[in-house]
């Protein structure tokens, strides 16, 4: 299928990224960095309540503070706020603590309704405050799907096993909180935006703000991370062109901390209820789940309550004939959900591996035979077992709870798919030409931190005969040709085929209007002398062939629990994994890397914890809302297989997917007893081993 050069010089090796130089030095510009001349702090006030009606705002006396230069409200007449976090207004001041001030000021009339719940059990009962006026927390029929005969099937197993898994909400915290840097003028709207998406975020301001594409214009140089949340502008966004525009000023919101763990989203909860049965060979029967979870008022149905889903795909990965899935998603008044890298692979990751595991034990297996008989890709069966050699798992398996000592050793492993990962059929690219050699690549994408700037510059040297450093790259800019958001692992397959298209193009016509037959590497100059005076603008698109979805990938864990202390460190985790063709090798690992550092956080640390009395998150920073740390990190070994005949595929979800799922066997393995619920917390290995009440846990 694919059409890439079978000898490579750049594409498959490792380069240093471009951008490296200017993020080192503190060159690079964040949306945060923009100083626009005569710009102003924005800020908002938001909801301290969960359940109100609000009545009025008055903004009269926020804007007589001294430098306050702009007051908004973010709906206009009475509305209905449904969590703690909720924007009600916003203003615009030449100082930080002028807007405090001036938040302060402003008055609000509300009827506060004291009845309204957070959390996702207490929103199921029958009697629970409702979220959304006149209709359940939870839908009347659940979604379902059924393959076979499951009724008839469970009998049928020589083992059954019951499950009952559960996986805490899990809270959007890039480096950079959301926010833009925003200037309204007669001339339309500039908007420097921390965003995986510079075109969506120019759809969304021109909606909201009831403006034409062309009067907005959305840059981002640089951003520090999103993973899903930062897809679109946001109420934030909208607010701070809305001051722009009654300030005649650029405005720069930028959340706090505190905000972000509010209202720009989260991973849903899962609580897995799972029924599994094999034959007496090990193959898999039978698989029954019934799963609930809360996307925050994203639950809202038909009642409204924006984006979000606690569905997860399930059974996950494995070939099961008899299948039964039930789910539903609880509404609670928290802050709707958002794309969370691969959106509820992880949970269905953990739920799946955590059974199959559990099946094992059952069954006398090897786990991770188990998975050998019933995985369906030949590419993990591949995967499994040259991570196994690697790993050492035939040398290092034991017994469950049969490693001896207060601090307790075991192993774990899980596998992981992602559906998508191609690519976006509708980038566009263009490169400018230069008499003088020079080249430049212009792209409407956006890199977001994972070396997009990088992989463009490699494939055009890798084409062009250049070196990465002779070509300059340009991104982040909606008045470049159209580029995809980054997100569902697109990124790199959509700009590495559009770049190939580009180049060839450019070639092409480089060669005929020079006269030379070969316009690359050594002759690029002399091809380029020939234009004149004019450089030559070349344009590109997408093209079938040079990319293609469905990546899959297998990791290996392996931990210490210390008995006494409940304590677990991940001492190593080894990353089998496929992306097809290979652009950037250095890149990919770091991304593999982080990936496996993220998912480490969903297995041991990260949970978002509300308060049943006022609503409120309480921990919402990085003290305490627990987030891997350097001293945490283990020894991570990467593996990866190239196959270049697919074409480029994206790597940012699979990575992260089923990190936690070998944690959990690998502890499980150590201890003897599953811990079911993520995170692994000290407390609850210490409950699981009976040496403090479950309650505490």
């Amino acid at each position: 299928m694919s059409n890439w050069p079978a000898e490579t010089k750049y594409i498959g090796h490792s380069t240093a990224r471009i951008d490296a130089p200017a993020k080192l030095t503190g060159k690079a510009r964040y949306a945060s960095d923009i100083q626009a001349e005569g710009w102003l702090y924005g800020m908002i006030l938001r909801s301290k309540w969960p359940a109100a009606k609000i009545l009025s705002v008055n903004l009269d006396k926020a804007r007589q503070i001294p430098g306050v230069k702009a007051a908004v409200v973010a709906r206009d007449g009475s509305f209905t706020i449904r969590f703690y976090g909720e924007e009600i207004a916003a203003v615009a001041g030449t100082s930080k603590q002028v807007c405090l001030d001036a938040l302060r000021a402003i008055e609000v009339q509300a009827e506060v309704r004291h009845e309204f719940v957070v959390n996702e059990n207490e929103a199921r009962k029958e009697n629970a405050a409702q979220v959304w006026a006149g209709s359940p927390n939870v839908p009347a029929t659940p979604h379902v799907r059924e393959n076979g005969s499951v009724d008839t099937a469970f009998p049928e197993c020589a083992a059954v096993i019951k499950g009952f898994y559960t996986t805490a909400v899990q809270i959007h915290h890039p480096m950079e909180t959301h926010g833009n840097t925003v200037s309204w003028t007669d001339d339309g709207v500039t908007a420097w935006a921390s965003t995986q998406g510079v075109s969506s975020v120019r759809d969304g301001l021109a909606g909201a703000l009831q403006l034409d594409h062309s009067q907005v214009r959305v840059i981002t140089e640089y951003m520090g991370g999103g993973f899903g949340s930062k897809l679109g502008a946001g109420v934030e966004g909208a607010l701070a062109a809305k001051l722009s525009k009654a300030a005649k000023a650029p405005v720069r919101l930028m959340l706090t901390r505190f905000d972000q763990s509010l209202a720009v989203g989260n991973r849903p909860s899962s609580f897995q209820k799972i029924k599994m049965g094999a034959t007496a060979d090990g193959m898999l029967h039978a698989f029954e789940m019934e799963n609930y979870g809360t996307a925050g008022i994203g639950a809202g149905g038909d009642s409204g309550g924006g984006s979000g889903s606690a569905d997860i795909p399930a059974p996950y990965i494995y070939k099961v004939p008899n299948t039964r899935v039930k789910q539903s998603a609880v509404a609670v008044n928290a802050g709707a959900s958002r794309a969370f890298r691969a959106p509820g692979n992880p949970p269905a990751s953990f739920g799946m591996e955590s059974a199959m595991d559990d099946l094992a034990v059952k069954l006398g297996m090897d786990p991770l035979e188990l998975r050998l008989k019933n995985d369906p890709s030949p590419i993990r069966q591949r995967e499994y077992k040259l991570g196994a050699e690697k790993f050492g798992w035939k040398e290092k398996y034991q017994k469950p709870g049969s490693s001896s000592g207060v601090v307790k050793t075991g192993i774990g492993c899980a596998g992981a798919a992602w559906p998508a990962g191609g690519a976006s059929r509708n980038t566009q690219g263009e490169a400018q030409i230069n008499p003088d050699g020079s080249i430049e690549f212009r792209l409407g994408v956006q890199d977001i931190g994972t070396g997009t700037k990088t992989v463009i510059a490699v494939v055009a040297a890798e084409m062009l005969g250049l070196k990465p450093e002779q070509i300059t790259v340009r991104v982040g800019d909606t008045r470049f040709p159209p580029g995809p958001g980054s997100g569902g692992s697109t990124t790199c397959g959509s700009v590495s085929a559009t770049v190939f298209d580009v180049c060839t193009n450019a070639l092409q016509q480089l060669q005929t209007q020079s006269g030379l037959a070969d316009a690359r590497g050594e002759n690029w100059f002399a091809a380029c002398k020939k234009l004149g005076v004019n450089p030559l603008v070349v344009h590109g698109k997408w093209q079938p062939g040079l990319t293609a979805d469905h990546a899959c990938g297998v990791q290996f864990a392996e931990v210490e629990v210390d008995t006494e202390t409940g304590l677990v460190t991940v001492k190593k985790i080894l990353g089998v994994h496929d992306c097809g063709l290979i652009v950037n090798q250095v890149t990919l690992e770091s991304q593999i890397n982080g990936g496996i550092i993220m998912g480490m956080g969903y297995a041991l640390y990260e949970e978002r914890v509300m308060d049943d009395l006022s609503g409120v998150v309480l921990n919402p920073n990085f003290e305490t809302y627990k987030l891997p740390g350097i001293a945490d990190v283990p020894d991570i070994e990467i593996v990866l297989i190239n196959m270049p005949e697919r074409g480029v595929i994206g790597i940012g979800e699979p990575a992260t997917v089923p990190t936690a799922g070998a944690i959990a066997n690998a502890v499980a393995n150590a201890i003897g007893v599953r811990v079911c619920s993520l995170p692994i917390t000290p407390a609850k290995i210490l409950a699981a081993l009976g040496k403090v009440p479950p309650a505490t846990a």
